[in-house]
């Protein structure tokens, strides 16, 4: 008997863990997000055009990001290093395509180059918390028992 979608979404939703999990994930997301503001100024301050010091910015705080969710956020969901970094990567590049578009658009829309992306950031976050815990850090698969 399978459990519908709407089972699992509510039993997702009343589980603990998966609330301390998206607490602990909003605090890396918070340092990475003071690393990827304060890199981004930076480089807009050194004359980078905006989309590049925003890709930049994106990188070096997403390196900070793995670490910290491989190592306590979704630690008991460590797997190969090198498999698991490869989806959080392929996570974060469709994030970062998310977080560019939206930053071009507020950015032609008349805001600020660096308020436009610390608002770009926050509307990308639920795709990259979404992306990591159903893919990045899964369970991993265990073999059927016979």
């Amino acid at each position: 008997m399978s459990v519908s979608a709407r089972a699992r979404a509510e039993a997702a939703l009343r589980a603990r863990r998966n609330w301390e999990q998206l607490a602990q994930f909003c605090v890396v997301g918070a340092v990475g997000y003071a690393i990827n503001l304060a890199v981004y100024a930076l480089l807009l301050h050194e004359g980078v055009h905006y989309l590049l010091a925003a890709t930049v910015s994106f990188l070096v705080a997403v390196l900070n990001n793995y670490w910290l969710n491989r190592h306590w956020t979704f630690r008991e969901r460590r797997a190969g290093v090198a498999a698991q970094g490869m989806r959080f990567f392929l996570i974060s590049l469709a994030s970062l395509g998310a977080n560019l578009l939206v930053l071009h658009v507020l950015i032609r829309l008349g805001l600020g180059k660096l308020v436009g992306q610390a608002i770009a950031i926050v509307l990308v976050t639920p795709l990259n918390f979404v992306g990591n815990k159903l893919w990045s850090f899964r369970h991993p698969r265990r073999p059927p028992t016979i």
